[in-house]
């Protein structure tokens, strides 16, 4: 078992705690009967206090037949969080208290100026400076200050509501006090209004004779330049010029269309007769009636012929007749549409004319309209200027009727109304009889419980001995010996080879100071061997002697102690590593959550739990290769975890070995039990693996010189509560089914 400190050897004793109530309730029932005697007394002499409220609204107050025309509540900002504070701070201003106070006469009161009625107790701590001379302050100021501390403005939550309280000696002053503030923020808000109406009339009306000036000479401006340039306005607000290039551009456009359809139509019967073709596919040929009838006249002619033609022959006088006739008509229809071309051509040659005329008006037309341009440019600044003045001129002239009949009628409409009038309290505020005697009855003997409960944990009367604690002599701390702690064994007294190293401890100690006897709670039999003196100790403890406990009880004993760390050291080499793993299953086994970190070398505690020495561990976690989550695998067997050896580099691994204490305390605050398998380590090797609640194992096959020899030097090097643990007859019981490795 660990040597642990005397306050974990120690419990309270509730019942010989809550006992001490019971012996003191005579003194608490009197200091509780005097607390509440003066509280009750302090409540029934106090001056009453009574405290009236008064409410008001904060928002917009406007009625819509009153209201300037073009504006509605919409365009009123409403006041948030921050402006209904605002409006707070400005109830309790100054300002405001002082007309109360005057109008009230409160600096005639001794309630808010104690020099009218100081006592000689306040004279007194004056003149010895324990309190600041009232007659050094003005009036004012001291009359205000008794309000303030009276006072109390604040804004009703989610609301736009101001409350008002004021606490006083008198309830009818309190309710006057209240109402006079509100009455005197609403109207202070109401001669505000008059007075911003009344500057702004004094503001408004030297602008609108200015501005009335201002507009009359812009629009003179206006009309003397549209003289002087004789810009005349035609159709869609434009000036003439610009509207009259406008009409001469769409003729110039329609003659150049006329003259193009001339010239395209007196060509093509020109190519027509050039080339011999039949002028009937020519629209203006079709046109024309003379030609018309030679053509019909023609049809005639050789419709005669074809019909003599069937009589008659060639030469026939009638047949060249009609042929005559024939040829007379082709040449009458040809002459007909050269006068066709010459028509045309005259047309063509007109409307050329009638273009050339066009172009020059056009360009005439264009330079005035681009002086025109230029001067609608000047003439639109001028008016531009002139219509912003009359708009600022009418804007104005509205605001200003508007204000200007509020100022004659005096109204003003404020955005705050008094909703609720403080009335005259009928019961003070303070002080509260019951809820104070009550409050200091209830604090008095909650007070004195505590205070008894505390002298009696103190005192160390509440005080036992924890269950299964062991006590040592404390003056063996101060042994002049290598360790300072004591040498408990956990040694069969009778077979044990360490008598005689514990006898010559004892032979030092001296035979007047023994260690007591200490009964182990865990185990049956097992007792702390009794020191006594001896002429000459043994050189050495004999194997044959030697007292060791199985799995199950190691396991017994790990539970019931409740330690944290297990530290297993097998001098004999991998074979006697088969005490962790088989403690580890059985502490499992009986529901806690158990570990087992493997430092062999060879890996013996974690291959037969995992089946194999190829996953990563302990050495990959020191040399930053892998995380804990990594490096912990389940048993195979059982619910125990398990972190191997590992896989990295041992040499670069051990560089890290100062990390150790912070694993093993990350695991321990994990786990219920971490159990460590050190292999043949030394007192020193399993050093930095010792922490609060850590038992030390020695595993061993049997007792032979290598065991006595490595158990002595753990003894002597610091490790007085050794436990042997042997795995030779331990049965197993039924293990779990196999499981595979998350990795």
């Amino acid at each position: 078992m660990s040597v642990q400190s005397a306050a974990a050897d120690v419990d309270v004793d509730l019942r010989q705690l809550f006992a001490s109530l019971a012996r003191n309730w005579l003194r608490i029932v009197f200091v509780t009967l005097l607390v509440t005697g003066l509280a009750f007394a302090f409540a029934w002499l106090a001056t009453p206090y009574y405290k009236a409220t008064a409410k008001l609204e904060i928002g917009s107050r406007e009625s819509e037949y009153t209201r300037p025309p073009g504006t509605n509540d919409d365009d009123k900002p409403i006041l948030d969080e921050q402006g209904v504070a605002t409006q707070v701070q400005i109830i309790s201003s100054p300002d405001i208290l002082k007309q109360v106070a005057t109008k009230l006469n409160l600096d005639k009161l001794p309630e808010f100026d104690e020099t009218l009625k100081m006592s000689s107790l306040g004279r007194v701590l004056v003149l010895v400076g324990l309190k600041s001379d009232p007659f050094d302050i003005p009036p004012d100021e001291r009359v205000l200050n008794a309000m303030h501390d009276k006072l109390n403005v604040y804004a009703v939550e989610k609301t736009r509501a101001i409350a008002i309280e004021f606490a006083s000696k008198d309830p009818k002053l309190a309710a006057a006090v209240a109402n006079g503030i509100a009455e005197a923020y609403i109207a202070s808000k109401s001669d505000a209004k008059l007075e911003s109406n009344a500057a702004a009339t004094n503001f408004l009306a030297p602008e609108i004779a200015d501005l009335q000036n201002r507009v009359r000479d812009a629009e003179a401006k206006v009309a003397a330049f549209r003289a002087q340039s004789d810009l005349l306005m035609g159709g869609n607000n434009s000036v003439l010029p610009t509207q009259q290039l406008s009409e001469l551009s769409s003729e110039l456009s329609r003659v150049r269309a006329s003259r193009a359809a001339a010239e395209a139509s007196a060509e093509s019967v020109r190519r027509a007769l050039q080339n011999g073709d039949s002028l009937d596919s020519v629209p203006e040929v079709l046109s024309s009636e003379l030609i018309q009838r030679l053509r019909e006249r023609q049809v005639e002619l050789r419709a005669n012929i074809a019909d003599l033609s069937t009589t008659l022959l060639d030469n026939h006088p009638r047949i060249r007749a009609l042929k005559s006739q024939l040829a007379d008509l082709d040449g009458q229809i040809r002459n007909e549409a050269q006068k066709i071309i010459r028509g045309l051509s005259a047309q063509a040659q007109t409307a050329k004319a009638r273009e050339d005329q066009l172009i020059a008006d056009v360009n005439t037309l264009k330079a005035a309209s681009a002086r025109a341009g230029e001067q609608q440019v000047q003439l639109d600044a001028l008016q531009r200027d002139a219509n912003v003045q009359r708009q600022q001129l009418e804007s104005y002239m509205a605001s200003y009727n508007a204000v200007a009949s509020r100022k004659d009628r005096r109204y003003s409409p404020v955005a705050a109304s008094l909703i609720a009038q403080a009335q005259v309290p009928s019961q003070p505020y303070f002080p509260k009889i019951g809820p104070i005697t009550g409050a200091a009855a209830a604090a008095s003997l909650l007070l004195m419980a505590i205070g008894t409960l505390l002298g009696e944990l103190f005192s160390g009367r509440a005080m036992r001995p924890a269950a299964g604690a062991r006590f040592t002599d404390i003056e063996q701390v101060a042994m002049p010996a290598a360790r300072t702690e004591p040498v408990v064994a956990e040694i069969d007294d009778d077979h044990s080879p360490f008598a005689p190293y514990e006898t010559s401890m004892a032979s030092e100690r001296g035979p007047e100071r023994q260690p007591p006897i200490a009964q182990n709670e865990t185990f049956e039999a097992d007792t702390v061997a009794a020191e006594q003196p001896m002429p000459e100790p043994e050189p050495k403890p004999g194997p044959s002697r030697l007292g060791e406990i199985d799995v199950d009880r190691a396991a017994e004993k790990l539970i019931s102690s409740g330690a944290a760390r297990a530290i297993f050291v097998s001098p004999e080499g991998d074979e006697a590593a088969a005490s962790a793993v088989l403690v580890t299953r059985e502490v499992s086994d009986a529901g806690l959550r158990v570990l087992l970190l493997d430092l062999t070398a060879s890996g013996a505690a974690s291959r037969p739990m995992l089946d194999s020495s190829l996953f990563p561990g302990i050495t990959n976690l020191l040399a930053s290769e892998a995380q804990f989550s990594d490096v912990i695998h389940p048993d195979l067997y059982s619910d125990a975890h398990v972190i191997p050896v590992g896989t990295a580099d041992p040499v670069r691994a051990m560089r890290a070995a100062d990390r150790l204490p912070i694993i093993m305390q990350s695991l321990t605050t994990a786990y219920d039990l971490v159990v460590v398998e050190c292999g043949p380590a030394d007192a020193q090797g399993i050093g930095r693996l010792v922490g609060d609640g850590t038992e030390v194992f020695l595993s061993m096959l049997e007792a032979d010189d290598q065991v006595t020899q490595a158990a002595v030097k753990l003894i002597e090097n610091g490790y007085p509560n050794l436990t042997l643990v042997t795995p030779v007859g331990h049965e197993p019981g039924d293990p779990l089914p196999r499981r595979r490795s998350a990795a």
